[in-house]
Protein backbone atom coordinates (compact mmCIF):
# COMPACT_ATOMS: atom_id res chain seq x y z
CA UNK A 1 0.00 0.00 0.00
CA UNK A 2 1.23 3.45 -0.85
CA UNK A 3 -1.20 5.71 1.04
CA UNK A 4 -4.21 5.11 3.28
CA UNK A 5 -7.14 7.53 3.43
CA UNK A 6 -5.44 9.71 6.07
CA UNK A 7 -2.43 10.20 3.76
CA UNK A 8 -4.78 10.86 0.82
CA UNK A 9 -6.42 13.68 2.82
CA UNK A 10 -3.00 15.25 3.38
CA UNK A 11 -2.82 15.84 -0.39
CA UNK A 12 -6.42 16.16 -1.62
CA UNK A 13 -8.72 18.88 -0.23
CA UNK A 14 -11.83 16.65 -0.55
CA UNK A 15 -13.66 15.49 2.57
CA UNK A 16 -16.75 13.43 3.40
CA UNK A 17 -19.06 12.98 1.62
CA UNK A 18 -17.03 13.90 -1.45
CA UNK A 19 -13.72 12.14 -0.85
CA UNK A 20 -14.15 9.13 -3.15
CA UNK A 21 -10.72 7.47 -2.86
CA UNK A 22 -10.09 5.11 0.06
CA UNK A 23 -6.51 4.15 -0.68
CA UNK A 24 -3.65 4.66 -3.12
CA UNK A 25 -2.23 1.24 -3.95
CA UNK A 26 0.53 2.31 -6.29
CA UNK A 27 2.14 5.59 -7.35
CA UNK A 28 4.81 5.77 -10.03
CA UNK A 29 5.60 9.42 -10.77
CA UNK A 30 8.34 8.57 -13.25
CA UNK A 31 5.93 6.62 -15.46
CA UNK A 32 2.99 8.89 -14.55
CA UNK A 33 0.79 6.09 -13.21
CA UNK A 34 -1.39 5.70 -10.13
CA UNK A 35 -3.66 2.91 -8.90
CA UNK A 36 -6.32 3.71 -6.29
CA UNK A 37 -9.32 1.98 -4.80
CA UNK A 38 -12.79 2.80 -3.58
CA UNK A 39 -14.86 0.41 -1.48
CA UNK A 40 -18.49 1.03 -2.35
CA UNK A 41 -20.84 0.46 0.60
CA UNK A 42 -24.59 0.65 0.95
CA UNK A 43 -24.02 3.56 3.37
CA UNK A 44 -22.90 5.95 0.58
CA UNK A 45 -25.11 9.07 0.79
CA UNK A 46 -25.92 9.06 -2.94
CA UNK A 47 -27.68 5.67 -2.72
CA UNK A 48 -30.60 7.29 -0.86
CA UNK A 49 -31.87 8.76 -4.11
CA UNK A 50 -29.94 6.89 -6.82
CA UNK A 51 -32.02 4.73 -6.98
CA UNK A 52 -34.35 3.72 -4.11
CA UNK A 53 -34.59 -0.07 -4.11
CA UNK A 54 -31.98 -0.36 -6.88
CA UNK A 55 -28.77 1.36 -5.70
CA UNK A 56 -26.37 2.31 -8.51
CA UNK A 57 -23.32 4.56 -8.08
CA UNK A 58 -23.79 7.64 -10.29
CA UNK A 59 -21.45 7.58 -13.29
CA UNK A 60 -20.42 11.17 -12.68
CA UNK A 61 -19.10 10.12 -9.24
CA UNK A 62 -17.11 7.29 -10.81
CA UNK A 63 -15.50 9.90 -13.08
CA UNK A 64 -14.94 12.15 -10.05
CA UNK A 65 -13.22 9.35 -8.12
CA UNK A 66 -11.03 8.66 -11.15
CA UNK A 67 -10.21 12.37 -11.30
CA UNK A 68 -9.33 12.40 -7.59
CA UNK A 69 -6.80 9.62 -8.19
CA UNK A 70 -5.37 11.62 -11.08
CA UNK A 71 -5.35 14.79 -8.97
CA UNK A 72 -3.33 13.03 -6.27
CA UNK A 73 -0.75 12.03 -8.87
CA UNK A 74 -0.69 15.49 -10.46
CA UNK A 75 -0.20 17.26 -7.13
CA UNK A 76 2.56 14.85 -6.10
CA UNK A 77 4.26 15.23 -9.48
CA UNK A 78 4.07 19.03 -9.25
CA UNK A 79 5.39 18.93 -5.68
CA UNK A 80 2.27 20.71 -4.41
CA UNK A 81 0.57 19.28 -1.35
CA UNK A 82 -1.83 22.15 -0.66
CA UNK A 83 -3.40 22.57 -4.05
CA UNK A 84 -6.59 21.95 -5.93
CA UNK A 85 -7.03 20.24 -9.27
CA UNK A 86 -9.99 21.45 -11.34
CA UNK A 87 -11.65 19.74 -14.33
CA UNK A 88 -10.99 21.34 -17.70
CA UNK A 89 -12.56 18.66 -19.91
CA UNK A 90 -13.92 15.13 -20.00
CA UNK A 91 -13.56 13.15 -23.22
CA UNK A 92 -14.49 9.69 -24.40
CA UNK A 93 -16.31 8.75 -21.18
CA UNK A 94 -17.82 5.29 -21.38
CA UNK A 95 -19.85 3.49 -18.75
CA UNK A 96 -19.89 -0.25 -19.27
CA UNK A 97 -21.51 -1.75 -16.16
CA UNK A 98 -23.35 -0.43 -13.09
CA UNK A 99 -21.46 -0.20 -9.80
CA UNK A 100 -23.44 -1.37 -6.79
CA UNK A 101 -22.93 -1.67 -3.02
CA UNK A 102 -20.28 -4.24 -2.17
CA UNK A 103 -18.17 -3.51 -5.25
CA UNK A 104 -14.55 -2.50 -4.93
CA UNK A 105 -13.45 -0.16 -7.71
CA UNK A 106 -9.82 -0.16 -8.82
CA UNK A 107 -8.82 3.01 -10.65
CA UNK A 108 -5.83 2.80 -13.00
CA UNK A 109 -4.84 6.26 -14.14
CA UNK A 110 -2.00 7.22 -16.48
CA UNK A 111 -0.68 10.63 -17.40
CA UNK A 112 -0.94 11.35 -21.10
CA UNK A 113 0.53 14.83 -21.00
CA UNK A 114 1.31 16.15 -17.54
CA UNK A 115 2.79 19.59 -17.03
CA UNK A 116 3.27 21.52 -13.81
CA UNK A 117 -0.02 23.44 -14.01
CA UNK A 118 -2.14 21.36 -16.42
CA UNK A 119 -2.47 17.76 -17.40
CA UNK A 120 -4.33 15.15 -19.37
CA UNK A 121 -4.91 11.71 -17.92
CA UNK A 122 -6.53 8.49 -19.05
CA UNK A 123 -8.44 6.56 -16.43
CA UNK A 124 -9.96 3.12 -16.28
CA UNK A 125 -12.20 1.88 -13.47
CA UNK A 126 -12.48 -1.86 -12.88
CA UNK A 127 -14.62 -4.07 -10.67
CA UNK A 128 -13.57 -7.71 -10.36
CA UNK A 129 -11.12 -7.19 -13.22
CA UNK A 130 -13.82 -5.95 -15.62
CA UNK A 131 -13.75 -2.43 -17.03
CA UNK A 132 -16.79 -0.54 -15.77
CA UNK A 133 -15.82 2.99 -16.81
CA UNK A 134 -13.12 4.79 -18.76
CA UNK A 135 -12.43 8.39 -19.69
CA UNK A 136 -9.81 10.91 -20.70
CA UNK A 137 -9.72 13.93 -18.39
CA UNK A 138 -7.94 17.27 -18.54
CA UNK A 139 -7.40 19.28 -15.39
CA UNK A 140 -5.65 22.39 -14.12
CA UNK A 141 -3.53 22.44 -10.96
CA UNK A 142 -3.94 25.42 -8.66
CA UNK A 143 -1.86 26.11 -5.58
CA UNK A 144 -4.08 27.03 -2.59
Amino acid sequence: MYADVMKVMEVLPHRYPFLLIDRIIELDLENQRIVALKNVTYNEPFFIGHFPGNPVMPGVLVIEAMAQAGAYMMLKKAGIEDGTVLFASIEEAKFRKPIIPGDQIIFEVEGINLKKSMGKIKGVAKVDGQVVCEAILMAAVRKS
